[in-house]
């Protein structure tokens, strides 16, 4: 019995340092993405109930307010008309002509309204499903993919790069940004830590220094211009896209899961 019990305790005790060595040889490449994101420009168009509801709570409004400056300028002049017809007022003619009644603005405020135009809510880059601008799709979301290579293949990801010994993983997610989208893009991060994570394994082939990589997603949101690679640099692919159309172009399913869990 004894001796059984000391064989069980020497297997597992070579299993356990096996396990532990085989642990402490994977190293993990560290990486740094940012999530940007030009955020929606206009409202969003009411749908017929948002519609419905938003005319309701305009009556209520309406009927519990209080008469306005302009209305009762309005019931003053009315009742001046009318004690001037009954010819209980005298009337100063060039004073009266001079006189802006609230009838008058009223008028005019209707003649500048007819001449307002309400700017449409596409664009021409609408039309022409220009993904590279940013002026488009005002009402969404738009999220930037860039071009890179994968091993031998280009992918549409977020923009990501490898840490550099000395850097925090904010100045390393700043460095890569700039590097491959150019200093023209301006974009304000919303903080220090990241909003979300994924990792995944090198080909065997390539696994002689690494086994794989460790990606840490930061938020950034647009404030000003956009991707414009390096002078002499071959130009940058990239893509403005909003949330429904990132699952077309990510084509790796578990790195799709993994933005996913963060877009808002």
């Amino acid at each position: 019995m004894l001796r059984r019990f000391t064989q069980i305790s020497a297997k597992h005790l070579a299993r356990t340092q096996s396990t532990s060595a085989a642990g402490a040889k994977e190293k993990w490449d560290l990486y740094a993405g940012v999530l940007v994101e030009r955020l929606p420009v206009v409202s969003k168009t009411l749908s017929p109930l948002e519609r419905q509801f938003q005319d309701m709570l305009s009556h209520i409004e309406y009927e519990n307010s209080l008469k306005s400056d302009h209305e009762l300028k309005h019931e003053r002049d009315l009742v001046q008309m009318e004690l001037i017809k009954q010819g209980k007022v005298q009337v100063d003619l060039d004073e009266s002509a001079a006189k802006q009644t609230a009838q008058d603005l009223k008028d005019a405020y209707i003649e500048e309204l007819k001449k307002f135009e309400v700017a449409p809510r596409t664009t021409a880059d609408d039309a022409a499903n220009k993904t590279t601008s940013t002026d488009r799709c005002l009402e969404d979301t738009l999220y930037l993919l860039v071009q890179q290579k994968l091993g031998q293949q280009q992918h549409l990801l977020l923009p990501q790069g490898q840490r550099q010994e000395g850097e925090s993983m904010r100045q390393t997610a700043e460095r890569v940004l700039r590097e491959q989208c150019g200093n023209d893009l301006q974009v304000l991060f919303y903080g220090n830590a990241p909003v979300g994570f994924h990792k995944y394994k090198y080909p065997s082939s390539q696994r002689a220094e690494s086994v794989g990589a460790k990606v840490f997603f930061f938020r950034a949101s647009l404030r000003a211009g956009n991707v414009q690679g390096a002078k002499d640099t071959p130009a940058v692919q990239y893509e403005w896209l909003p949330k429904e159309a990132l699952s077309q172009k990510l084509k790796n399913a578990a790195y799709a899961d993994s933005i996913k869990k963060f877009l808002i």
